[in-house]
C-alpha cells in the first residue's frame, strides 16, 4: 500500500455509538446515585462516584455480558471522553497560587513525585513486573490515580488488560487510604495544617482529599486541596518525561520529535492551565469546566468498568496487587517524611 492510498480509518456512526454511551450514562448515573447516598447517610461520599462507577462497570460486565452493538459507544466513552476530562482538568489549577506559596511546600510536593515514581518503578521491577505496569502504578500513585494512569498509558503503548489491572488494584488501595487516614489522624499528632498537606500529598483524587480531610477542619481542608492540585500540576511534565523514556526504550530515533510521542490533551491541559492562571477564563466559567471534567472523567470509568474482565484481571495478578500495596505504603510513608520534616509534627 503506497503512502497516497492508506485505508481510512474506520469512524462509527452516531446510531452505533448511541447504545454504547447509553450503557456509560446508566453505569454513571448510578455511580452518582450511590455517591449521593453516601453523602445523604455518612456526610461524605467514603467511595466517591469515580471509583464507584469502575466497581459498577465491572460487576455489570461480569453479570450481564455487554452486548457486541454497545461496543464501539463504551470505547468512545473509554478514549475520546477521557482525554476531554484530562484536557478540562487544567481549568482547576492556577499556577499563580502555587509560585505564591510556602517554597518549602512546592519543593516538598515536586520531591514527593520524583521520590515516588523513582521507588515504586524499583518496587515493580523487582517484583518482576513489565516496565509498563511498574510505569503505570508509579505514575498512579504519585500524581493522581486513574487520571494519571489512563494519561500516561497511551506513551506506554499499555495494553488494556494493564490499564485495567493498574486502575482497578491502585482503586481500591486508594480507596482504603481516604477510609483510613481519619481514623489514623488522632495517631499522627498533627495539626489541621500538617495534616491536610500529609492528605494532599498522599490521596489521589480531588473529592477523595475533600472526603479524607473534611472530617478534621476547613484548615486541613483547604491545605489538602491546594497540596493535591500541586501534585496535578506535574501531570504534564510527567507525561514529557515517560515519552521521552518510552521513546529511549523502543529506540526511536533522536530527531524525531517530542510531539509525536505527546497526546493532544497533554499541550491543551497545559493551555488551559496558563489561561486559567492569567485570567482568560471568566471566574463563572470555571465550576461548569470542573464539573464537566468530573462527568466526563466518571463517565470513562464506567466505560473503563464494562470493558474489565474481572476474572481476567484476578488471575495471576497477585503481583501487580503486592507492587501496588508496596508503592502505596512507600508513598504514604514518604509523605510522613516530608510533612514532619515541614511542620516538626
Amino acid at each position: 500500500m503506497t503512502p497516497h492510498h492508506r485505508a481510512t480509518p474506520y469512524i462509527p456512526s452516531a446510531a452505533q455509538l448511541l447504545p454504547g454511551i447509553a450503557l456509560c450514562l446508566l453505569v454513571t448515573g448510578g455511580a452518582y446515585s450511590v455517591a449521593e447516598a453516601e453523602h445523604l447517610f455518612l456526610g461524605h461520599p467514603g467511595i466517591e462516584a469515580m471509583n464507584l462507577a469502575i466497581l459498577i462497570g465491572a460487576t455489570t460486565r461480569h453479570l450481564i455480558k455487554t452486548p457486541p452493538h454497545t461496543e464501539s459507544g463504551i470505547l468512545f466513552c473509554a478514549k475520546p471522553m477521557l482525554e476531554a476530562a484530562i484536557l478540562l482538568l487544567g481549568a482547576s489549577i492556577s499556577a499563580t497560587a502555587l509560585l505564591h506559596a510556602n517554597p518549602y511546600l512546592l519543593i516538598s510536593i515536586l520531591a514527593l513525585v520524583v521520590i515516588t515514581i523513582g521507588a515504586n518503578l524499583s518496587i515493580g521491577l523487582a517484583f518482576k513486573l513489565p516496565f509498563t505496569q511498574a510505569a503505570l502504578i508509579a505514575c498512579g500513585n504519585a500524581i493522581c490515580g486513574n487520571s494519571a494512569i489512563v494519561a500516561v498509558a497511551p506513551l506506554l503503548k499499555a495494553k488494556h488488560s494493564d490499564i485495567a489491572a493498574c486502575i482497578t488494584f491502585t482503586a481500591l488501595l486508594g480507596v482504603l487510604v481516604v477510609l483510613l487516614l481519619p481514623l489514623c489522624a488522632p495517631y499522627f499528632g498533627m495539626n489541621e495544617l500538617a495534616y491536610g498537606t500529609f492528605a494532599g500529598l498522599t490521596v489521589y483524587a480531588v473529592p477523595q482529599v475533600v472526603a479524607a480531610t473534611h472530617p478534621i477542619g476547613q484548615t486541613a481542608l483547604q491545605t489538602g486541596m491546594f497540596v493535591k492540585l500541586g501534585r496535578v500540576l506535574l501531570l504534564g511534565p510527567t507525561c514529557c518525561v515517560m515519552a521521552l523514556i518510552q521513546r529511549r526504550r523502543t529506540h526511536s530515533p533522536e530527531h524525531v520529535s517530542l510531539t509525536r510521542f505527546l497526546p493532544w490533551y497533554i499541550p491543551g491541559f497545559v493551555i488551559l492551565m496558563v489561561c486559567r492562571s492569567v485570567g482568560l477564563i471568566p471566574e463563572q466559567a470555571l465550576l461548569p469546566l470542573q464539573h464537566s471534567a468530573t462527568f466526563l472523567t466518571v463517565l470513562a470509568m464506567a466505560a473503563l468498568g464494562l470493558r474489565i474482565n474481572l476474572h481476567e484481571v484476578f488471575q495471576n495478578n497477585i503481583k501487580i496487587l503486592s507492587a501496588a500495596a508496596l508503592s502505596v505504603l512507600t508513598l504514604i510513608t514518604s509523605a510522613l517524611l516530608i510533612t514532619h520534616w515541614l511542620y516538626g509534627s
